[in-house]
This record gives structure tokens, sequence and C-alpha cells, in this order.
């Protein structure tokens, strides 16, 4: 009997020993191949908007001039997805719309939108909240508008404004967990993709074709991105705002200042880099519930006056504010190559993003060997008046690309 037993484990043991080696027992699961879903958290249908009110919007908000490209309804959702937060991974949030019934699967575009400091803003508040954006739904693009980490749902987090490595992956995140979702839904797209951008989102936008561009990881293949009116070069725009008497949105300074001050958890007063009663203005103008010309209202124009003189005079200093003049280096967008097609777009009379800016990115582009690199100059154009033009141009172009 005891030989029986005996025999009877062997016989066991040796079953096992097969399993084993056939994968069934091994210690460590494979991981499944990322698809999104790992980025994904929700769709919340918001509505399905008629082509005829997008036209009405598109004409009371000063984009007239789009209207008869406007040709589709559009089903909008406040889109949730997962991106990293200074290394931990956190929930944000952004609008997805999607054209209805196109005669072929559209393409997929992600815009990126301007600086904004008012939390109603937020895209996913849409409709509430109008970038212009939207309407390159209609246009017959499925869209997604990012937030940005510090709208929307993660709103009680500071915005990390002209950060490279947050805005990229904020753009890159939602691509794939809007991919996941609307495979998941079997909403088909083409294989295009494209990226469009202006004043911040500009700047966002490029440093997402860079992301993407450099890490085949992500799985995503640009067709065609337009950026307008991005500060790319940083120290650029440092030393010209050093050296004007006049800055017409001293709320973006702010807003750069106490964004580099938390990211980069420098936590230093804001005295020791603005002047009073604007350093102790400056925590209640940028908590969400102002926007950019009531903040604006309640600063001044002249850099001399709003900065701590110290810190003034160490912008034009050499040893001076080192740390932050190595953040504006490290986040300008001046140490790569596109490799998709590309257009920038600026308006030459710029008072807020500097003309020189996009000119000196273009030309160091060329300079690196960039053959698929375009500058398109608005000519007068201002910041709030240089959008519409570029919109329509790159609209036109994207169509030409979308084969």
């Amino acid at each position: 009997m005891k030989n029986n037993i005996k025999l009877f484990c062997w016989f066991l043991l040796l079953y096992m020993f097969t399993l084993s080696g056939c994968g069934l027992f091994n210690k460590e699961e494979e991981k499944p191949e990322p698809d999104g879903s790992e980025y994904f958290v929700a769709a919340t249908p918001i509505s399905t908007i008629p082509k005829s009110v997008l036209q009405g919007l598109a004409q009371a908000s000063g984009f007239g001039s789009s209207v008869n490209l406007l040709k589709y309804d559009v089903a909008f959702y406040k889109f949730t997805y997962k991106t990293t937060y200074k290394n931990s991974e956190t929930e944000v949030s952004g609008l997805l719309a999607i054209p209805q019934n196109t005669p072929a699967p559209p393409a997929l575009l992600s815009a990126q939108h301007g600086t904004m400091f008012a939390d109603a803003d937020a895209p996913s508040n849409f409709p509430a909240a109008f970038t212009g954006f939207e309407l390159l739904a209609s246009a017959g693009y499925i869209t997604v508008i990012p937030d940005f980490i510090g709208y929307g749902v993660s709103k009680d987090i500071v915005h990390p404004y002209y950060d490279e490595q947050h805005s990229a992956l904020t753009v890159v995140d939602m691509l794939k967990a809007a991919k996941y979702y609307l495979k998941k839904e079997k909403i088909n797209l083409n294989s295009n993709l494209f990226l469009v951008g202006y004043s911040e989102g500009g700047y966002v936008t490029m440093a997402a074709q860079k992301e993407i561009e450099a890490n085949p990881k992500h799985n995503l293949t640009l067709t065609a991105v337009a950026a307008g009116a991005g500060g790319y070069d940083l120290t650029g725009m440092l030393s010209g705002i050093a050296t004007t008497t006049t800055y017409v949105e001293p709320s973006f300074l702010a807003l750069i200042i106490q964004a580099y001050n938390t990211t980069y958890n420098w936590n230093r007063p804001f005295t020791d880099f603005f002047q009073e009663p604007y350093a102790g203005r400056i925590p209640t103008l940028l908590n969400g519930t102002m926007k950019r010309e009531e903040i604006n209202n309640q600063l001044t124009t002249s850099p001399s006056a709003l900065f701590n003189p110290v810190f003034y005079a160490n912008l034009l200093n050499p040893a001076g504010e080192l740390a932050l003049k190595q953040a504006l280096t490290n986040n300008s967008l001046l140490d790569w190559v596109p490799k998709s097609p590309t257009r920038l777009y600026h308006g030459t009379a710029d008072e807020a993003v500097f003309y020189q800016t996009s000119e000196t990115t273009f030309n160091r582009f060329k300079a690196a060997g960039a053959n698929n690199v375009e500058l398109k100059p608005i000519s007068g154009g201002m910041h709030r008046t240089s959008i519409i033009p570029m919109m329509l141009d790159a609209l036109s172009w994207f169509d030409s690309q979308n084969k």
C-alpha cells in the first residue's frame, strides 16, 4: 500500500512539473500588450449638437468664416483619463467630439487650447465653455481637447504651465485612451493623426510632437502638425520681457512663476519674484475664479514695477536666478528636429508671445536639417487676432493631407 502511495505521489509531481513547463504554474503572468485601456477612465455623454446649432455658435463667436466648413452633427463627451504628474498617476479630463454620419472613417485630431485661468473655461465644461476647436469635429475630425493638468477634474493641482514633460503626456495619454475607447465602441478611424494648438496650446502641441516622434513605444504616427504662437524659445521670451518697458499680459508672467515654483518644488515666497501689492494679490488672482482680463487689471504692464527689483535685475545678470533660467532652457523646444510635416504660424505683431520665438525656432530647425517645416507669418496679426486665419489655413492643409 505504501509503495502504491509513493508511486502515486511521483506521478502527481511529474504531472505538475509537466503543467509548469507549459506555463500553467508560472509565478509571473504575462502582461497584456498596452492598448490604451490603462489610461482610459470614462466617457460621459454631454449632448449631440446639430450642425445648424454649431454653425450659429461659430457665427456668434467670431468664427463666422468657418461656417461653410461645418458639415456634421457632433456628439460630445466629457472624457476622463489617466496621466502622470510629478511621477505619480493622476486623473485628468478633456472633451471628446465625434462627428456623426461621416461618409468614411474620420481622422483623429488633438487640439490644444491657449492659456486659461478660470476653472470654468476648461474644455470639458462644454457647452458652457467654448474654445473654438470644438468646431473641428463638425468639419469631420474626431477631436480630443485636453483640459491640461490643473483644470477639469484635476483643478486642485497647480497647472504645470510651459513644462515640456507634463504638456506632452497630457496629450499623448489622452490620444491613447481615446483610441482605446473608440475601438471598444466600434467607432472606426482612418490611419491619420493631426495635432493643432495655439498660444500655450502651440507649445503643448510641439511638446507632444517631440514626445511622439522620439518614442515609438507610444505607437502613434503623426500625419501633420500645426502650431501657432507658442513660446517654444522660453529663454528668448525671457530676454524680450526683461528688456521691454511694457508687457501687456502680466497674468502670463504670474502664471509661469507660480507653475515653476510649484512644479519644481522651489516653494519660494511670491515676494522673491514680485513687488507688493502684486505679490500678495497673486495667490487669489490665480485661484481659478478669475479670467485673464480681470487678472491683468489687478497687475501692472510695467515689468520693472511688477517684479522684485533684485529678481528683475537678476534676469539680465548671467549669474542670477540660475534655477529659473535652467528650467526655461530645459523646457524650450529647440533641441530636436521635427520629422512630421509641420507648420509654425505666428502673427508678426504679436504683443504677448513675440513673433521672434517662432522665427528663432524655425531657423534652428532648418539649420539642424529639418526639411518638413514651414513658417507661416500672419502679417500684422496680434495674439488674439491670429488664431482664426491660422485655423482656416491649417484646416485646409489638414484636409489636403487627410487621404
